[in-house]
């Protein structure tokens, strides 16, 4: 039966482009079809990804600049105005959404805007923003319809004193006091990114602790620069009301510790950012007419390729939940599209680096050192601190720390952590490492560019045969061992 295309996708982001774009290298018609009227990129470009990031290089190139030529009786919302900081992420988002539309045109994908619903499992309908419908049929369908946020129970964003992560890309001052709830990724890098402004930042987080899958060493360093940055963290409380006080002219934000729940508190701040997590967009997208399946919280269930129980149906983004990157969304609308035209093609990397873009940047992939010590793994540590770097001292980023967790007789690189200046992009030399199952003498014997930061590999390793060696000098027998 001929079809209208062989392969419908449903959604813009990184795993719905990537897809489009893999299957138009295979020659193959690829429809993509996008509910936002104006913008393709999905969350990525214009409420997630990319605006937040684009908003914290704003918000670094004002610290900086502060720290090292300002008067440190005055703070940078006093200097800076957030209209020059929207307009600098404004004019990157219309950069962006340039690319991805003459990507599409340039590789001869066709694109939709309006809603699409499965009618079955090669069928979609797509109504426009105008209530007209039209049917298209593929031979295989891919889904990447993202997700959204989650509303909040005890009140409701009204994107003036409330925002969430998309109305606060269009806050209009700097604020001197924020409250943020929710103590994600995006409110870790949302805080530090409001911090390096000037701004006082409060995290209220309803668990008992956060960012758990960080190495507990890395974590305590980025403690510490938190103090230093004025972020106060309180953990396991539960946000009850949050109300503008006319005669204090603030918004007041209470608050209990979940343990003590008749002993409320109350913040002033100027605002509140609401980050409480998102929710697959999977209900109105057609699924009942399909053999495809949902877990328990709604996610698409898939295999290693990306499939669903519906053999000619995919997935992937946040609409399969974790790891939901960006990077790794990428991946997988390639990955699923070499799998439906039968390219051969090798499995994903069980590890892959993450990064968060705070203010200084993390990175890690591999074990962490409490995960090996677990596995009881006889491990030795290799730290390098940014501070004994020569670019560090060029550049004034001194806060930082490079670690390496490695087995201690064979010297096998297990994981990388990296807290500091550039971390989400020299994290990929430790991948390589990992994905070539190298050890850490690579770093020793390998030439690497001088200033850089990268060179803290070395300095890491150096130190962690130090610690094998003991003696701390000796290291001939152990760099020429036959391992």
């Amino acid at each position: 039966m001929s079809r209208d295309y062989d392969v419908i996708i449903l959604g813009s982001g990184p795993a719905g482009f990537a897809c489009a774009m893999q299957s138009s290298k295979f020659g193959k018609r690829a429809l993509v079809i996008e509910a936002n009227k104006k913008y393709l990129g999905g969350t990525w470009i214009n409420t997630g990804t990319v605006p937040s990031k684009a908003l914290r290089e704003a918000a670094k190139t004002i610290y900086e600049f502060n720290r090292r030529f300002g008067d440190e009786k005055q703070k940078p919302y006093e200097r800076f105005r957030m209209k020059d900081l929207l307009q600098y992420k404004n004019e990157i988002l219309e950069n962006e959404n340039r690319r991805v539309k003459d990507n599409l045109i340039k590789n001869q994908v066709d694109t939709v805007r309006g809603f699409g619903r499965l009618l079955d499992e090669h069928t979609v309908e797509v109504e426009d923003h105008l209530g007209d419908t039209e049917t298209y049929t593929g031979e295989y369908i891919m889904l990447s319809t993202g997700s959204i946020p989650k509303e909040p129970v005890n009140f409701e964003i009204d994107d003036d004193k409330i925002f969430d992560n998309q109305s606060i890309l269009e806050l209009t001052h700097i604020p001197r006091r924020l409250v943020i709830a929710g103590a994600g990724v995006n409110a870790i890098e949302y805080a530090s990114t409001f911090a390096a402004m000037g701004t006082r930042v409060t995290i209220l987080n309803d668990q008992e602790d956060y960012l758990t899958f960080l190495d507990d060493e890395i974590k305590e360093v980025l403690i510490n620069i938190f103090k230093q940055q004025r972020i106060t963290i309180r953990n396991n409380v539960e946000l009850e009301d949050v109300d503008f006080n006319p005669l204090r002219v603030c918004t007041e934000v209470c608050f209990h510790e979940i343990d003590h729940p008749d002993n409320p508190e109350v913040l002033e701040a100027e605002h509140v950012l609401y980050l409480g997590g998102r929710q697959p967009n999977t209900g109105q997208i057609g699924l009942e007419h399909t053999s495809v399946q949902l877990d328990d919280e709604q996610f698409i269930k898939v295999d290693k390729y990306y499939a669903t129980h519906a053999k000619n149906i995919y997935a992937g983004g946040d609409v399969i939940g974790f790891p939901s990157l960006a990077s790794a969304s990428f991946s997988q609308g390639r990955l699923a599209a070499c799998h439906m035209f039968s390219i051969p093609i090798e499995e994903e990397p069980s590890e892959i680096p993450f990064g968060i873009y705070s203010i200084p940047e993390l990175a890690h992939i591999g074990m962490t050192e409490q995960e090996a010590r677990k596995k009881e793994i006889d491990i030795t540590i290799g730290r390098a601190y940014f501070k004994n770097t020569t670019l560090a001292d060029i550049s004034h980023h001194h806060r930082g720390l490079l670690k390496l967790v490695f087995e201690t007789n064979s010297l096998k690189l297990l994981g990388v952590h990296i807290l500091g200046e550039r971390a989400c992009e020299i994290i990929h030399t430790g991948q390589a490492v990992l994905a070539f199952n190298g050890d850490i003498r690579y770093f020793i014997q390998h030439v690497l560019n001088y200033p850089t930061y990268s060179e803290a590999y070395r300095n890491a390793a150096f130190n962690g045969i130090n610690r094998v060696n003991k003696a701390g000098v000796k290291y001939q027998e152990i760099l020429q061992r036959d391992v």
